[in-house]
């Protein structure tokens, strides 16, 4: 560990731990997610087929059946005929002829009733979803250079920015191909707010309490209110102009939001990152502590004035293992998390119902992950999760091929219990993979991750279309992904209790051992905010 990693550590320690400071930059920064998350879970909603029936002939057999999900929100069977067939052909006279008028459930109003988007354009709200997906895996490359560059505070309300503008302008479009357009956009907000999000949190938190950046509940809690949202809204405009409205007022708080002070010591910006330190300790109600130090730590620092790029990680042969055994993991929990999610019309009962209790579920789970992350280990608990949701997406697979008695009860409890695992997983996965990249990467690292995952995020909504004519292909796919991800877990190393890194193994200090010992060892008194010192920084609180 260098000795920089080890003195930001003893800072948040002594300037409180997680305490007031730490508190309520949590609960802003978590209040804002919900801008992310509805902006992401809008296609559950609005990629949604509502029952319809051909008007060109609506007494005549189907040549087409979509099974409906959404009973919920019929008006009545009869106004459409038989409502669980859906004629994209009308037969007269022995003769199939293309139905050319088609009318929709009023119950709900999504993209697909909104354009027609039904048997010969079937494929295009899978293919909106898709977009979206390339929209976070973009931001997933270049976010990370984003918010290492120009800072995390930039990059979190730019993205926040991007999410008000886009999702205003998706609420007034008038073609599914416009619509596609904001949806990559809103794609590409919402990835970058998740790649600075938990390294913004993670670099004011002390070690002990990081699990709980990542195990509190704050996408999952969001993601059953949108469920409640769709309900009570049923239109996928006013859906959009929902998100906007309530994600502006977390733009606002430009004015009250530090920048991580980790970065501003990474990249030399020593005076700004001392102002930070002071103003933790004055919110918490502790005495400033030994600052003279930062300055001599720094200097003594390869890191300083340096740009780093993912050639840095890829070089390092060291990081390069973790990336790709973290990659198997991200590329499995993108695909296994989106194509549950985006699945829920496959399963029995009512839509909003079930998007509510896909979303529920994952609160237990990340609740879950703060206290085995703790007790455990980061990996012990990612691994096991894993196992979890692998096995029970092989059940669910199963269940869709077979035919027997609660056969639809089975497979909504077990796609719960895969999406539990696969969610609790992917929180562990998340501490592992901040916790093993060093600071001046752990950005690029996280944002590089992220990019995999939308991978298997941009895979998941054509696995939900290929699974409406191959069933059990979704969740087959998912547990083989799921049971490798477990195995690679084995060959990553625990962070469990240690210090993050600052700087890359072999580039840490241009001083000597016996200089760093000496600097570090020195009694150098500690400055309060009035200026007058305490002994508050022991040498033994540090560990090179």
């Amino acid at each position: 560990m260098s000795a920089t990693s080890a003195y930001l550590e003893s800072l948040l320690d002594e300037t409180g731990g997680f305490s007031r400071f730490q508190v309520l930059m949590f609960s802003s920064v978590s209040m804002s997610k919900i801008g992310p998350v509805w902006s992401m879970l809008v296609m559950t909603f609005a990629g949604a087929i509502p029952s319809w029936s051909c008007e060109d002939d609506v007494h005549n057999v189907t040549s087409y059946r979509h099974s409906n999900s959404i009973n919920s929100t019929l008006n009545s069977a009869q106004d459409f005929g038989n409502a669980s067939f859906q004629q994209c052909y009308t037969s007269v006279n022995s003769t199939s002829d293309t139905c050319m008028s088609f009318r929709f459930d009023e119950g709900m109003n999504t993209v697909v009733s909104e354009w027609g988007l039904i048997c010969d354009k079937d494929w295009v709200s899978s293919t909106i979803t898709t977009i979206q997906m390339t929209g976070l895996l973009i931001s997933g490359i270049t976010a990370g250079h984003i918010a290492d560059g120009i800072g995390r505070k930039p990059t979190y309300f730019m993205a926040l920015l991007i999410l008000v503008t886009c999702n205003a302008i998706a609420g007034f479009s008038v073609s599914w191909k416009m619509f596609a357009a904001m949806r990559f956009l809103l794609g590409f907000g919402t990835g970058c707010y998740l790649t600075v999000f938990y390294t913004f949190m993670m670099e004011f938190t002390p070690s002990k309490h990081r699990p709980v950046v990542v195990a509190f509940p704050s996408w999952a809690l969001w993601a059953c209110a949108f469920g409640f949202l769709s309900m009570w809204l049923h239109d996928w405009r006013y859906i959009h102009f929902a998100t906007a409205i309530i994600t502006v007022p977390w733009v606002l708080f430009w004015w009250v939001t530090p920048e991580s002070f980790r970065y501003l010591v990474s990249h030399n910006r020593i005076e700004e990152a001392k102002e930070v330190v002071r103003r933790m300790a004055r919110i918490n109600g502790r005495p400033v502590p030994n600052l003279k130090k930062l300055r001599m730590l720094a200097d003594l620092d390869q890191a300083k004035d340096r740009k780093y790029t993912v050639k840095d990680i890829l070089t390092s042969r060291r990081l390069l293992k973790y990336t790709v055994l973290l990659g198997v993991g991200w590329l499995s929990c993108g695909y296994g998390y989106y194509a549950i999610s985006f699945g829920v019309q496959s399963l029995s009962g009512n839509l909003y119902y079930n998007m509510f209790l896909l979303s529920v579920v994952e609160v237990p789970a990340q609740m879950s992950t703060y206290y085995l992350a703790n007790k455990l280990g980061r990996k012990p608990t990612a691994l096991g999760f894993f196992m979890i949701s692998s096995m029970s997406s092989v059940v669910v697979a199963v269940t869709q091929i077979t035919d027997f008695e609660m056969k639809h009860q089975l497979m909504s409890g077990f796609a719960l219990a895969a999406k539990l695992g696969v969610a609790a997983g992917w929180s562990a996965l998340m501490l592992l993979t901040t916790e093993n990249y060093p600071t001046v990467v752990r950005n690029i690292g996280f944002g590089l991750q992220c990019s995999i995952s939308r991978v298997g995020g941009m895979v998941a909504p054509q696995a939900v279309y290929l699974n409406h004519h191959h069933p059990g292909a979704l969740y087959f796919i998912c547990g083989g992904l799921l049971f490798i991800s477990a195995v690679c877990m084995i060959f990553i190393p625990e962070t469990k209790g240690k210090a993050m890194q600052d700087v890359i193994n072999g580039d840490t200090t241009k001083g000597s051992p016996s200089q760093l010992h000496s600097l570090l060892s020195s009694d150098s008194p500690s400055e309060d905010s009035s200026g007058n010192t305490t002994d508050n920084l022991q040498s033994n609180n540090l560990k090179i």
